[in-house]
């Protein structure tokens, strides 16, 4: 048995669930528009490799401050069903049932809330999930912190890791697919790296390790 390891934006799915979020939560009227437009901002810089993601991720969970966790539940719950659900990569779904075949355990390892990763786990008979966790008080409520470590770059690796010792396997055994650049840390640790759909930075990185890249076609 090892560990396979799965990225879900532009990877499991083909779009970015972050960004279809954004846009739900603004026509809703959950966010202004100044908060979407510095998101979408924040977003579009970091495609192009101008934007520290991690500051953006942080800046996004200071913006739920106060928030009762019930409320967000309630949120993901009409997101899922609305805009991701439909969203899965035919190819993702192949790799994942071959991996189950080798007897290997399939889990979710990604910079999107808990909340959503749970609707991810349940629709793709997951393993586990590691994603992203956002701090609670003692009455419910989001704090505006994160759970450390943020589950993004080099915080999925020291996840990924940690969850391969509580199991007693190795890195060299285990197997992560991504489409992102910002997951080289990861990449770089696994004994087997496959880049999917990859962003350009990814797929140059790949060729020069002469690491598979595949295209997991869209839903």
């Amino acid at each position: 048995m090892a560990i396979a390891f799965f990225d879900l934006d532009k990877t499991l799915i083909y779009r970015n669930s972050s960004v279809l979020w954004l846009r739900r939560e603004l026509s809703l009227g959950h966010i202004s528009y100044w908060q979407a437009a510095r998101a979408f901002s924040l977003v579009w810089k970091y495609s192009l490799g101008y934007a520290d993601m991690e500051r953006a991720i942080r800046w996004a969970i200071r913006t739920v401050e106060g928030v009762p966790e019930r409320v967000m539940d309630d949120r993901v719950t009409a997101f899922y069903a609305a805009d991701v659900k439909d969203l899965y990569r035919p190819g993702g779904r192949e790799a994942l049932a071959d991996h189950r075949a080798r007897g290997d355990k399939v889990v979710l390892l990604s910079s999107a809330s808990i909340y959503l990763g749970r609707f991810v786990q349940e629709a793709l008979d997951l393993d586990a999930i590691l994603c992203s966790e956002l701090e609670v008080d003692a009455h419910g409520n989001y704090t505006g912190e994160p759970k450390l470590p943020l589950c993004y770059g080099p915080g999925k690796l020291v996840l990924g890791r940690q969850f391969l010792q509580a199991h007693d396997e190795r890195l060299e055994d285990a197997t992560f697919y991504t489409d992102s650049m910002s997951d080289l840390p990861m990449m770089e640790a696994v004994g087997h790296p496959v880049a999917v759909n990859p962003d350009p930075k990814l797929r140059r990185a790949a060729h020069r390790r002469g690491w598979p890249i595949v295209d997991w076609g869209r839903p």
